[in-house]
């Protein structure tokens, strides 16, 4: 009687009879023989080992998990992303080398065998007998593809892929009822097939093509014969023949599949030891998975893409459904990123601002009318290392953005002209919009309980010289903060919210806006996205149009490409088209010839407004031309730098202003986006003219205007005038002083900044002086 070892285990014969029982089990199931509960081999009871009857009749075969390849709006490829780095290849497409090197080294009998190979048993029982343990194994390549499908179905979780590669008796005879049923079904060549797209070569190479392209930058047709045995030997063990890591044991494993080559007669000998004396000519192309590798630094709009598919229910009902999806890959997602919109953001990104500067900017294009997402970039690129971010700043956190936001200052005041002028204001609507004021108190909400000033609180212009009354054009122009807290006093907070929420403009952190005054001011933190987008229905004359990313996805299912449905967007009015007119009107961009290329987009019509928020932390641009709306904002994501005496892309800035750092990085980007493009206008609205009694509003600058209307100027430009109702500063602006002296032909001061002042913003008449100087200007 055999002895057992020291240890207390089994001997080595004991082992080898515990193997051959099963063997012989193995022998009895191909037959078709029931697994009994228990028998003569000693097996376990039942309810250790599942009866092989009670197994389920056929293997579900997941489709294969592969890499999806995300395109730009003109086809172009922006990034690639895969679970499973795979593209599945029929056998026609492998190189008949591959195929014979895979089944000589894995199952060279496998033409001759079932499903079990019991030869193969037979001679595997007498090796590991001698040896004392496990020298070598059984599994027949059908088993192990059987086996791969379990893994594959157990996706990445560490624990389902543990489950399915154990070696377990009831692993096993659950391997062996599916591998003859795949057997019957499949046969032997659809087999090979789909094991060699199934298994895993390392270096993330999923599949004989990944391979391939992996290690010999090639498709798997055109593999050659040392190189088919490279690829064969490496399956074994991917990290122990890993021919990058260790040139030398790769090399041994591949002669070791040459010769058994020649071994099965595959290739004779000659050329089998012609073949080991060839260098592994590896010619290795490194994986280039996920959004960090996209193109044009479009890595966060790709991120975006990818967290719109994992959030819509258009891709499946649950989180579960939408990952598994997403995870199977094998999509061809072709986007709405605009190229030529892309490169200009990133390259005006580029300019302005460095991506070691204490503060980041983001800028977003939407188009008006069909909410299609354009370009989508920030100065900070992606990634994990120094001066590197994964937080897209210009979406909402649930696409991975800002927590809150960021607080938007003046560029939120055209929401509440809007709801004003909805609510039947007249654009010539004035208020007294003193220096400083509380803030007015009650003021009615959309619950009917009213907001009240309970601590006294106080709003105030940014200089002591903005005193009204003033009337919406040049309130707008100045952003004179008293006059619109008394606007939305007067019309009361709920038709603003009205407003806000058909321009779905909601808080970073998903929430609606809060009921008090001070949205008015900028508050409130918002994204570069959601300020585009709501600018971009002024721009199409009151319709919104939620943003919208895909365009269209197609899946390769074996060899089949079927269409899925995609999130569309959807378009209502949110405001009247006079309302979106006189909008545009209050906005509109000075084009001339004499200043447009300096102040504005050259050629076109365009409109925007500045923001600047307390403390400086925040800078903002958001403008639009009739078929184009952009956001730039600038500032830090902790919100904890002050933009004052402060270097941004190497320009020094004593104080930043809306205008003299996003306004020229939109500029830029919207000058190379719309190179080419159809060149539109907006439907303007006459607004009256205020009667040319005050003094401090005729043209010739020096706050004692004549009226006049000759448009001269004079204006020094060092009055206390702010870009914002926040903005703080002097007239100054940088370079900016005596921006007015520049005389406008209709009368008045026209400015020559560096980038687009809507041309109602300061605007002159032929009576002179709507808007002149003011001692050097208000900016807006």
């Amino acid at each position: 009687m055999p002895k057992k070892r020291s240890g207390g285990g089994l001997s080595s014969t004991q082992q080898a009879a515990k193997f051959l029982g099963v063997s012989v089990l193995a022998g009895a199931v191909m037959a078709g023989i029931a697994l009994p509960a228990a028998g003569a081999l000693g097996l376990a009871a039942k309810g250790s080992v599942e009866s092989f009857d009670e197994l389920p009749a056929n293997l579900k075969t997941p489709p294969l998990s592969q890499r999806t390849t995300i395109l730009d709006a003109d086809g172009g490829q922006i990034a690639t992303v895969y679970s499973r780095d795979r593209t599945v290849v029929g056998l026609k497409n492998v190189s008949p080398y591959m195929q014979k090197a895979i089944v000589a080294i894995e199952d060279s009998r496998f033409y001759q065998h079932g499903a079990i190979d019991l030869k193969g048993v037979l001679r595997a029982l007498n090796k590991n007998a001698q040896s004392g343990g496990v020298a070598e194994g059984a599994s027949t390549l059908t088993q192990q593809y059987v086996k791969n499908v379990f893994v594959e179905e157990a996706g990445d979780d560490p624990t389902k892929v543990a489950q399915a590669t154990q070696q377990t008796l009831g692993r096993k005879i659950k391997e062996l009822k599916y591998a003859i049923q795949v057997e019957e079904e499949l046969g032997k060549k659809k087999i090979l097939e789909n094991y060699l797209n199934i298994t895993f070569f390392g270096q993330q190479a999923y599949g004989v093509e990944a391979a391939a392209q992996r290690y010999f930058s090639k498709h798997a047709k055109d593999l050659n014969l040392q190189e088919s045995a490279l690829l064969a030997g490496i399956v074994q063990s991917p990290s122990r023949y890993d021919p990058v890591n260790d040139e030398a044991e790769a090399t041994k494993r591949r002669n070791t599949v040459l010769q058994r080559m020649a071994e099965v007669g595959d290739v004779s000998r000659a050329e089998a030891a012609e073949a080991m004396k060839q260098p592994l000519g590896l010619k290795v192309k490194q994986p280039r998975n996920g959004c960090i590798t996209a193109v044009q630094g479009a890595s966060f709009f790709c991120k975006y893409v990818e967290r719109i598919f994992r959030s819509d229910p258009v891709f499946g009902k649950t989180k579960e459904a939408r990952a598994k999806l997403w995870n199977q890959g094998g999509l061809t997602i072709r986007t709405t990123l605009d190229p030529q919109s892309q490169a200009s953001v990133q390259e005006s990104l580029k300019d302005h601002v460095n991506k070691s500067d204490k503060v980041a900017a983001a800028s977003t294009l939407v188009e008006p009318g069909t909410g299609k997402v354009l370009a989508m970039g920030q100065s900070k690129p992606y990634g994990y290392g120094k001066n590197e971010t994964e937080y897209n700043f210009s979406v909402d956190a649930a696409m991975g953005g800002s927590n809150f936001g960021f607080p938007t200052g003046s560029t939120f005041k055209p929401f509440v002209a809007a709801a004003a002028l909805e609510e039947g204001r007249p654009p010539t609507q004035e208020y007294s919009s003193p220096y400083d004021m509380e803030y007015p108190s009650p003021v009615q909400t959309c619950s009917g309980k009213p907001w009240t000033n309970q601590g006294n609180d106080k709003v105030e212009n940014e200089a002591e010289s903005e005193v009204g009354p003033y009337r919406l054009e040049e309130a707008m122009a100045k952003s004179v903060n008293t006059y619109f807290v008394q606007m939305i006093s007067d019309i009361g907070l709920c038709p603003v919210v009205k407003m806000t929420d058909n321009l779905h403009v909601l808080q970073g952190n998903g929430t609606k806006l809060p009921e008090r005054p001070a949205i008015a001011l900028g508050s409130v933190g918002l994204s570069p996205l959601t300020m585009a987008s709501a600018y971009a229905a002024f721009a199409s004359r009151g319709m919104y149009c939620t943003p919208v990313a895909i365009q269209s996805i197609t899946q390769k299912v074996a060899d089949q490409q079927k269409s899925l449905e995609v999130p569309k967007s959807t378009c209502s009015r949110a405001m009247s088209e006079k309302t979106a007119d006189t909008v545009n009107t209050l906005l509109r961009g000075v084009v001339d010839s004499g200043t447009g290329q300096q102040a504005g987009l050259s050629g076109r019509e365009s409109a925007g407004k500045t923001g600047t928020t307390d403390e400086r932390k925040n800078a903002w641009f958001v403008g639009y031309t009739p078929n184009l709306s952009g956001a730039v904002w600038v500032g830090s994501a902790t919100q904890k730098v002050k933009m004052t005496n402060i270097t941004i892309g190497g320009v020094y800035h004593a104080q930043v202003y809306g205008g003299d750092t996003p306004g020229p990085i939109w500029r830029d980007a919207m000058t190379g986006a719309l190179e080419g493009k159809s060149v539109e206008s907006f439907n303007l609205v006459d607004l009256p003219d205020p009667e040319p009694d005050r003094g401090d509003e005729d043209g010739d600058g020096d706050g004692n205007g004549n009226g006049n209307g000759n448009g001269n100027g004079n204006g020094n430009g060092n009055g206390n005038g702010n870009e914002d109702d926040d903005d703080g500063g002097n007239g100054d602006e940088n370079g900016l002083t005596g921006l007015l002296t520049n005389g406008g032909t209709d009368g008045g001061a026209v400015p020559d900044p560096t980038f687009s002042i809507p041309e109602g913003w300061i605007q002159g008449n032929d009576n002179g002086g709507n808007n002149g100087n003011n001692n050097g200007g208000n900016w807006p």
